[in-house]
């Protein structure tokens, strides 16, 4: 009986998972724009740091200090958009190249 609950089990439990990180993604903003992404980086790294210390002193350990890192995903979001706007608009005029590069290739194997 275990056996065949066993499994139903731990399929449950990584969805109930995967559910939480989904929701808490959703719900903090970061599966909004990127405005939204900005606001929530910035609230991590406010929070962050004060957790981390208050665990390395529970704990008593310390880390090595974190570099700093400017990272904007507004700017980050949109050099993507451009380049991948940029991709779609450059692609006929590639294929078209590609195909007459193919083309001459096979008209040469043939001679």
């Amino acid at each position: 009986m275990a056996a065949k609950i066993l499994p139903v089990v731990k399929f449950a439990t990584k969805v109930t998972i995967a559910g939480g990180a989904l929701y808490v993604a959703y719900d903090s903003g970061l599966l909004g724009d990127s405005k939204e992404g900005s606001v929530t980086l910035g609230r991590a790294k406010a929070a962050i740091p004060p957790a981390v210390e208050e665990w390395m002193k529970y704990f008593g350990f310390e880390l090595p200090a974190t570099p700093k890192i400017e990272f904007s995903p507004l700017d980050a979001w949109n050099s993507g958009v451009q380049k991948s706007i940029h991709a779609l608009s450059v692609t006929p005029s590639t294929v078209s190249d590609y195909t007459k590069q193919g083309l001459q290739y096979v008209k040469n194997l043939t001679k």
